[in-house]
């Protein structure tokens, strides 16, 4: 059995003001270095084999961290495992593509990656992933949509809630189907 531990990446100031970050490379600010940490201290005492992330920085920082406190590294970064990009959206708020699109913004082409390439581009990464460490326990540090889209096509019925910053969720692959153990877990975090 493979086990995958889907990390949604710390808190960054875009979170914060409520962007979409898409594909900008954006740094977490110290509320997210100190979930990392406390996700970190978490994972300690767990075994994990390695740490994959995306490459952008608010992931890849968020893997450094864990990497740092479990030893499941060095960090392999990985294009594939990216936010997807909204488009000329990235980088708005709500209030701001009001502003531009009017409240009609939702049904305009803004050239924002859809859910079937997005399933397409992480679950050929999971495959391969597996492929080279069948059996092994692997933590994936990426985003919420791409964790939510990729959980929703592998899963035969998607539990509830929004993925937290620095969550946890938990999948296990035994021969051809899909279990969800742990979902959107952040018992490290102060409630």
């Amino acid at each position: 059995m493979t086990t995958f531990g889907f990390i949604r990446h710390g808190t960054t100031d875009w979170n914060m003001e409520g962007r979409l970050q898409g594909q900008n490379n954006i740094p977490l600010n110290e509320a997210g270095r100190f979930q990392a940490l406390l996700l970190g201290e978490r994972l300690r005492d767990e075994r994990w084999d390695l740490i994959v992330s995306s490459d952008l920085l608010r992931a890849s920082e968020t893997a450094g961290i864990i990497a740092a406190m479990t030893g499941a590294g060095p960090v392999r970064l990985e294009a594939r495992l990216r936010e997807r990009t909204h488009g000329r959206l990235d980088g708005t708020t709500l209030e701001e593509r009001i502003a531009c699109w009017g409240e009609g913004w939702k049904q305009l082409d803004h050239g924002v990656e859809s859910n079937e390439a997005l399933f397409a581009r992480g679950s050929a990464c999971l495959a391969e992933l597996e492929s080279e460490y069948a059996g092994k326990r692997i933590l994936i540090v990426s985003h919420g949509a791409f964790i939510a889209v990729l959980i929703e096509g592998l899963l035969k019925h998607m539990p509830e809630g929004s993925l937290r910053n620095t969550s946890i969720s938990v999948l296990e692959k035994a021969e051809s189907s899909w279990t969800c153990p742990l979902f959107n877990s952040t018992t490290h975090l102060p409630q």
